[in-house]
This record gives structure tokens, C-alpha cells and sequence, in this order.
């Protein structure tokens, strides 16, 4: 059974996707200061996931790229709404891989991965927080655990969902989804 931290991320997930339904590339690639725009923050969320759950649980970096050109403390970026939808729809498939498996004693411990390997893509991306000592040792452990982590994320996603909807007001739109919305009963276990 999936675990309901696991069911939150997905619904917040879900209502991130529902807010950026029928939007122009564009109009994601526009920056009203000082947010970003919304094709970043599609980008960006792809980074924390692929950092959390998808490096820190199998030691890969399929997307290398992505934070430096989306990540936390980055110059700011315009990326191509497709892009950033593929390289977010390729790692949150990852990342449903591993969390699918989670149970509530995998929540508690924090994670470590090798960063030694050329391999794994972890040297051609930088995450935020992570120094150049911390890389020379060749091993990095999780700031926080496993459930933290997924509390994170989730909270994350509502952050964003709600300065897309304030990007997309000021840009004009009209008859945006409302936020939030329907929430089935299965979200509460």
C-alpha cells in the first residue's frame, strides 16, 4: 500500500499539474519580478525530486543540467515549458519507482550515496549545499530524513503552485482553477 506521505506529494503533485493546465510557452517563459517563471518552477521541482529521490536512493543523475540551469541560488533562467514537462515527467516516473516502496520505517533514516563515481552524473551537478569538501570526501548524507524530505517536497509544490497562480493572474489569465481543489477522501488514512 502506498505510504499517505507518498499519496500527499503525489495530490500536491497533482495540483501543480491542474494549475498550469493550458498554458502558452510563452507565457511560462515570462518573468514578473522577482519570481521566477513558470517554466523554472517546473524545472525546479524536477531538481528537488531527482536530488531527494531519485539520487539519494539509486545514485543517479539522469537530468545533470537541471540545477544548475533551475536549481536553489542559480541565476535566473527561462527554460522551454516542453523541456522542463519531459525532464519533469521522466524523474517524478523515477521517482514513483522508489517511492512506491516506502513503508514508515523507511521514512526515519537519513540517506547516503556515493559521490565519488564519474558515472552517476552526480559531478557535472551541483546542488545547492553541497561543497566542493563535502564532494571530495565521496560520500554525502541526507540533510534531513527520508520523511522530512517528502513533507519538503509536498510543501514545495503548494509554495509554487501558489506563485504560478500569482504569475498567471498578473500575466491576465482568467477563470483559473480554483486552489485547492477536490480533495478525495483516500488523501486521509
Amino acid at each position: 500500500m502506498t505510504h499517505p506521505l507518498v499519496t500527499q506529494l503525489r495530490f500536491a503533485r497533482s495540483e501543480f499539474v491542474r494549475c498550469l493546465e493550458g498554458i502558452s510557452d510563452k507565457d511560462a517563459r515570462k518573468r514578473i519580478m522577482p519570481m521566477n517563471c513558470i517554466s523554472w518552477m517546473v524545472g525546479h521541482l524536477a531538481a528537488q525530486e531527482q536530488y531527494y529521490f531519485v539520487f539519494f536512493s539509486e545514485g543517479k543523475v539522469p537530468h545533470p543540467q537541471l540545477n544548475k540551469s533551475v536549481g536553489f541560488g542559480q541565476p535566473a533562467t527561462t527554460p522551454p515549458l516542453a523541456d522542463m514537462w519531459q525532464v519533469w515527467n521522466d524523474i517524478t516516473k523515477a521517482t514513483d519507482t522508489y517511492l512506491d516502496t516506502l513503508t514508515t520505517e523507511d521514512l526515519k533514516p537519513h540517506l547516503t550515496q556515493n559521490t565519488g563515481s564519474k558515472e552517476n552524473g552526480y559531478e557535472a551537478a551541483t546542488f545547492a549545499g553541497v561543497s566542493k569538501k563535502a564532494l571530495a570526501k565521496g560520500e554525502i548524507r541526507s540533510w534531513e530524513n527520508v520523511g522530512t524530505m517528502l513533507l519538503r517536497t509536498t510543501y514545495h509544490y503548494f509554495f509554487h503552485t501558489g506563485e504560478a497562480h500569482a504569475v498567471r493572474q498578473q500575466l491576465g489569465h482568467s477563470d483559473l482553477p480554483y486552489f485547492v481543489g477536490d480533495m478525495p477522501d483516500y488523501l486521509f488514512r
